[in-house]
């Protein structure tokens, strides 16, 4: 292992936003502009995804989930890639390449003849893009986060006397980044997309829009051709997590004996409403909702009341122990840290947290986590590096990355059924066929925001034999599928309106789209 200095990357990181965001204009920035209306009396700055806390818009009526709502806003980041860029560092050591888990250089670097250090993105436009707010520390991305290892002399030398830092292999496969990346451009798909394996290695991790990080440092007016939030990653910004938060709530439920409710389909209580997506059909009132019903249509009702029920004190502490959601349960990851959020001040606060409203905030690299540990009962850690190889020899390991399978939380054996039949009944809802020999588990996630809706599906397609532990241990990953791994995969879309969209289920085919190409490499 050598995440030691994990705190010290995190305050890299966010050192480095900070630079990134002086170093552009004022008036135009890489960082996504928040609309004073679409928040709160909160504000937030470019750097605020890594406190865990961005605002949502708060409606105190309703927020309805294609099966359940919740209330979502924008965000903030940043992480870019570079071909061709001189930086004012001058190092006796230059930063090692990055490569992918096939062995594609990502990003590299050397000294020129009045050294300075020169520093590149891949020469491929489709990777550089792909992974422009990924990489580039531009965006703080992985090429920050990773500065004290890339910089840390490497066994041998390279061109001549001109020492270079080891180098990084990460877990992420450039050809499916890619491919995801050009898909969500070719349907305008606005939003994060994440493909976690079993053993916790992140396949792939897009952000769309993206930018070249070459012009935008060789082109002074490029950035100003950007759109809003194209350096921000989206797949690691903290926003409401719309209804795939019921994931806990279903667990919670379980655990507390609450089995069966009735569903007003519009509830009012202390003078809040808060109402079911189709509270309007008029399919209400259900008298004995079955907690199964519940999550399978996504009642908010049901919840919120089963919230209440629970209380506070023994909500907080179980999404802590079983999930590591919430205040003091940070989850330490490789590049960087996993901050939930859950505030509850009041009762309305505490009912609307039941499906993921008020003051609940989450990233889709943690939903990745969620999803697989609602399908196989263990969280594990999410983590991006795969092995410390050798700058000029890729196929010689020098270090160890991050462990596979570091588990942090798990679900009582006994409230894992339920969650299953749950997830199976909304996954078979959604009509996303899979490839024989998989099954799909899925839970969907609709928020509202002054912004519009953002829309998740949270889904694990599971390898029918997959005991949790089966998967390739090759380095580059290329007999996962053969060892008959799994992936979970998460799905986000900012832009619901341009699609006309209302709700989460509604986007299924686009998530079907990810599917297929997660299982054409």
């Amino acid at each position: 292992m050598i995440w030691g200095e994990t705190m010290k990357h995190k305050i890299t990181r966010i050192i480095a936003a900070a630079l990134s965001v002086m170093m552009m204009s004022a008036s135009v920035s890489c960082v996504e502009e928040v609309n004073p209306s679409e928040t709160s009396d909160e504000t937030f700055s470019s750097v605020s995804r890594y406190d865990g806390n961005i605002p949502t818009t708060g409606s105190s009526e309703e927020a309805t989930d294609e099966s359940g709502s919740d209330i979502a806003v924008t965000t903030t980041s940043a992480t870019t890639t570079e071909t061709t860029t001189t930086t004012t560092t001058v190092s006796p050591v230059a930063k090692g390449n990055i490569y992918d888990a096939g062995g594609n250089i990502l990003m590299s670097s050397y000294h020129d003849e009045t050294g300075t250090e020169v520093r590149s993105s891949s020469a491929d436009p489709g990777y550089r893009i792909a992974f422009g707010n990924i990489l580039s520390s531009s965006s703080a991305g992985f090429d920050s986060t990773f500065e004290d290892i890339l910089r840390k002399d490497n066994p041998t030398a390279v061109n001549g006397d001109t020492e270079m830092g080891q180098s990084i292999q990460l877990t992420m496969d450039a050809r499916v980044q890619n491919a995801i990346y050009q898909y969500m451009q070719n349907n305008n798909i606005v939003g994060s997309a994440v493909v976690m394996r079993n053993d916790g290695s992140i396949m792939a991790e897009v952000s769309y829009p993206s930018y070249d990080p070459d012009l935008l440092l060789s082109d002074p007016n490029y950035i100003n051709t950007l759109p809003g939030g194209a350096c921000v990653n989206k797949a690691f910004q903290n926003v409401s997590p719309g209804s795939c938060f019921k994931i806990m709530s279903e667990v919670l439920c379980d655990k507390h004996g609450i089995t069966s409710l009735y569903d007003d389909g519009t509830w009012t209580d202390d003078g809040s409403v808060i109402v079911n997506w189709d509270h309007n059909t008029g399919y209400y009132p259900v008298p004995d909702r079955s907690l199964y019903s519940a999550f399978v249509n996504s009642s908010n009702i049901f919840f919120a009341k089963a919230f209440q029920q629970i209380g506070k004190d023994a909500v907080l502490s179980d999404l802590g122990n079983i999930f590591n959601f919430g205040s003091g349960y940070e989850i330490w990851c490789d590049f960087g840290s996993l901050e939930n959020n859950i505030e509850i001040y009041c009762n309305d606060d505490l009912r609307r947290s039941a499906f993921g409203q008020s003051y609940v905030r989450t990233c889709p690299i943690y939903l990745a986590a969620l999803g697989r540990e609602a399908v196989f009962g263990d969280m594990v850690k999410p983590f991006v590096i795969k092995n410390i190889v050798d700058t000029s020899d890729f196929s010689n390991v020098i270090g160890e990355g991050s462990e596979p399978f570091e588990v942090i939380g798990s679900i009582p054996k006994e409230y894992r059924q339920n969650l299953l039949d749950g997830m199976s009944g909304v996954a078979s809802n959604l009509g996303v066929y899979v490839p024989e020999g998989y099954q799909l588990y899925a839970k969907t996630g609709t928020a509202e925001t002054g912004a519009g809706d953002f829309l998740y599906i949270t889904g694990c397609v599971k390898n029918v034999s997959d005991n949790g532990s089966s998967c390739g241990t090759s380095s580059d990953y290329s007999d996962y599928r053969a060892s008959g791994g799994s992936y979970t995969i998460v799905m986000q879309i900012q832009n619901a309106q341009y699609h006309g969209f209302s709700f989460a289920s509604q986007s299924a085919m686009y998530y079907k789209g990810i599917v297929d190409i997660v299982f054409s490499y």
